[in-house]
């Protein structure tokens, strides 16, 4: 009887512990690993390249404060308009990520001189999986879209990608309720 209870507890605990390590993986294998690129910048000038990624990438951090996804960055540009599906998949495999996005940051140019822009930009942002698929893309005008004559730069930047994000995300949301599979 003795060897009867001492099994029957030593199998609940045995139970129990595999129970709990079995549901810490699935919490953890719901987490998705975003990995972000710096965004091309247009027009190509280098004076404006180091504020604009702070700002995107301040935005992007931002709004991954409340998902669970994680957000990976790359300290890589890739040219927005000829993306290989080869790169993108070394990144994926070599950062563990499950998706990658590739963005591009337009300032409008106003004027005739060669400086001179303004605040408003467009940010465009394709979304790939680990396999170097194109999932979906979008584009966030902040003129058009939200009507912003006044304001920084940092702040145009930070409104475009909160809204490419989002974008982004009701497009997932469409696709994966027509297809039914899980993103």
């Amino acid at each position: 009887m003795r060897k009867i209870i001492l099994f029957t507890t030593v199998s609940t605990f045995l139970l129990i512990g595999a129970i709990s390590v079995k549901a810490q993986k699935n919490a953890d294998s719901k987490t998705k690993k975003i990995l972000y690129f710096n965004p091309e910048v247009e027009p190509d000038i280098e004076e404006i390249k180091e504020p604009t990624n702070l700002a995107f990438f301040t935005a992007v951090s931002d709004n991954f404060s409340g998902r669970k996804n994680k957000m990976l960055r790359a300290e890589v540009q890739i040219p927005f308009d000829s993306i290989e599906k080869q790169t993108i998949t070394d990144y994926c495999m070599n950062n563990d990520a499950d998706f990658a996005v590739v963005p591009k940051v337009r300032y409008f140019k106003v004027g005739i001189g060669k400086y001179v822009f303004s605040n408003q930009v467009v940010v465009s942002m394709k979304l790939f999986d680990s396999g170097g698929n194109l999932i979906t893309e979008a584009d966030y005008d902040t003129y058009r879209k939200n009507m912003r004559l006044l304001g920084s730069t940092e702040n145009s930047i930070k409104i475009g990608t909160e809204g490419a994000i989002k974008d982004i995300l009701k497009k997932l949301r469409k696709l994966k309720t027509s297809t039914g599979a899980e993103l």
